[in-house]
């Protein structure tokens, strides 16, 4: 067994924010950090547009980041949280620039802020047009300045340690829920190993991989949502899934798909059909900057009504030196599948991209599960409600990732570790003889909830969807508990979990609110609720 003071599953955006700060509090604590992969990838990195900060203070301010927040998510935000992350997440943007983040200046050394949808104001800070990729090596580099930060790599996370783990029969209703740590596997010999921790972070990023086309890496698999799900933790507003409605249409199975950024939309690109005619004026006054949950549903509906498999943006009108110094990568991108945006239209289609529901967490990261902390994708903390405003995302990783590490400094030194923690159990198991289950189960996955829980439901849909993730899980849990375990299986279990719980999510809200919109229940209900699983 391992142990260490605190550990960090997941080493994006939210993760290494927690770490830094933590480090800065507390030389003396051992913080480890967990990620499956290496601490390059991570949903941050994959973060096209920016950060939204309120930095021109003579145009705008934060009351008006707060109401075009608490606009787009469509009255289910928590408006002290949204408070909170637009009025702490200036000074959390300062120190990152102060770390080394290099976002785009004009010639006269201000920065270049853009505009996306639902944004009445520019305050978009970037970097080119790979900002999340800018951001995770700034906090990278910032981590390996601390002697305290240990970063295990291609390790998987499996479960949280409870009281379950003791013996302890826990409910969804336990009030006394307690995280020792966590069961991890070793990718690189198989073993698996608890470590044990007086506080766990869960930083685990998105869930896209639910759906069959997603703007999310591979790695995104909702484990962190699963994890807490299966330790009876509580979690919110599950049903809530962003689609970004422009995904880069026809690069032959790209995975992820490759997004063409709602900066280029504020940047002054047009939406049109493929004849060229414009139609977003006939579904929202803002066109084409209206938000991602009302763009997604109209490219939709218009894919749906003229039965063309795409709709298209249109960067032809737009300054050429300009656009390839904000957006070098699309371009290339595009004219690597036979696309020049400066002469054709670019085929778009909506894909997953967003998880807004998740973890329920607090205003310090805090979840239902007593030493276990939550921040980032894999929250749902009430700052997007029932749809994100765009480029909110990063910086409620660094605002919550800051909020929690002061937390656990405050904390952690009334907390010791757990003693009697039973080693992992695989006797029993068996190597798996078809990889093919697996694989083909995945597919499965994906096939039905782009299908029946997608960007539109109803109700036939869904009961359809649960019917056959019903099969899926009894199919997926046979297979856990008869072969040993590989990070391929650990994976499709959690996306089986995921997927439930944005179905069940979704069949319990009996309204079309935001991201979440059901043709058998087409209006907004008159009480705000929130679903709990």
């Amino acid at each position: 067994m391992q142990k260490t003071d605190v550990l960090i599953i997941g080493a994006g955006v939210a993760g290494a924010s927690t770490a830094i700060r933590l480090a800065q509090l507390r030389p003396d604590l051992k913080i480890t950090m967990l990620t499956k992969t290496t601490n390059k990838e991570s949903n941050t990195s994959w973060a096209q547009g920016g950060i939204a900060a309120v930095w021109d203070l003579e145009t705008d301010d934060f009351e008006k980041h707060i109401a075009d927040t608490l606009d787009a998510g469509d009255g289910i935000c928590d408006e002290e949280v949204v408070r909170i992350v637009v009025e702490e997440g200036r000074t959390r943007v300062e120190e990152l620039i102060d770390m080394g983040a290099r976002f785009d200046k004009e010639d006269d050394g201000d920065f270049n802020l853009g505009r996306e949808g639902g944004h009445t104001e520019n305050r978009i800070l970037h970097y080119k047009d790979i900002t999340g990729w800018e951001i995770q090596r700034t906090l990278n580099e910032q981590v390996k300045t601390f002697d305290n930060i240990e970063i295990l790599e291609h390790y998987f996370a499996i479960d949280i340690i409870t009281q379950h783990h003791l013996g302890r029969l826990l409910t969804r209703l336990s009030p006394d829920i307690e995280c020792y740590g966590a069961y991890v596997l070793n990718k690189e010999n198989n073993d698996i190993d608890a470590i044990l921790a007086k506080s766990v972070v869960m930083c685990t990023g998105g869930t896209g991989q639910i759906y069959r086309n997603t703007t999310n890496p591979v790695i995104a698999t909702g484990d962190g949502i699963a994890m807490v799900y299966r330790a009876k933790g509580r979690l919110a507003n599950m049903e809530f899934v962003q689609f970004h409605p422009t995904a880069l249409y026809g690069t032959g199975g790209d995975q992820p798909d490759f997004l063409i950024s709602e900066a280029v939309r504020g940047f002054g690109a047009i939406l049109k059909r493929p004849d060229g005619s414009e139609f977003m004026d006939q579904y929202d006054e803002r066109k084409s900057l209206a938000p991602r949950d009302i763009v997604a549903r109209a490219i939709d509906n218009e894919m749906k009504i003229s039965g063309a498999e795409h709709m298209c943006l249109d960067c032809r009108h737009l300054d050429h030196e300009e656009f390839l110094e904000h957006f070098p990568n699309i371009y290339a991108k595009c004219k690597s599948v036979g696309i020049d945006a400066f002469k054709d239209l670019i085929p778009v289609v909506p894909a997953c991209h967003y998880m807004c529901g998740g973890i329920l967490v607090d205003t310090y990261g805090r979840t239902s599960i007593k030493q276990l902390y939550a921040a980032g994708e894999c929250t749902c903390s009430g700052l997007h409600g029932a749809n994100r405003l765009a480029s909110n995302s990063l910086l409620e990783g660094l605002v919550y990732g800051y909020r929690v590490a002061e937390d656990i400094h405050k904390e952690i030194g009334s907390l010791t570790l757990k003693e009697g923690i039973p080693e992992w159990d695989a006797e029993g198991t068996l190597e798996p003889q078809e990889m093919v289950l697996i694989t083909r189960s995945w597919s499965e996955l994906k096939e039905l909830m782009s299908y029946y829980v997608g960007i539109v439901r109803s109700n036939v849909r869904l009961k359809r969807a649960m019917d056959r993730l019903e099969l899926l899980h009894k199919e997926t849990e046979k297979l856990y508990g008869e072969t040993i375990l590989s990070p391929q299986l650990c994976e499709l279990r959690n996306l089986t979990t995921i997927a439930f719980l944005v179905t069940k999510g979704a069949m319990m809200r009996h309204e079309s609110r935001g991201l979440h919109y059901n043709t058998d229940f087409p209006e907004e209900h008159p009480y705000v609720e929130t679903t709990f699983l």
